[in-house]
């Protein structure tokens, strides 16, 4: 799934899409999207996605207790 760097703006394929929707999860493992050439694999905070919109990422994939934060 293809995600965009909320800090620089390059785009990321996030190469485990279960990581990224896994609550208890804070980091993510992916690739910057850059040139002709496969970038090596970073570890990524799930906070500094978002969508290629510009959205932000569903709370109930970043916060464990989303369901008592208002």
């Amino acid at each position: 799934m293809f995600l965009k760097n909320r800090n620089n703006g390059d785009m990321v394929d996030v190469s485990d899409i279960s990581d990224l929707t896994n609550l208890f999860h804070q980091r993510v493992s992916g690739r910057y999207q850059a040139g002709e050439e496969l970038q090596d694999p970073e570890e990524f905070n799930k906070a500094d996605l978002v969508f290629l919109s510009g959205e932000e990422l569903p709370r109930c994939w970043l916060d464990p207790e989303y369901r008592t934060h208002k």
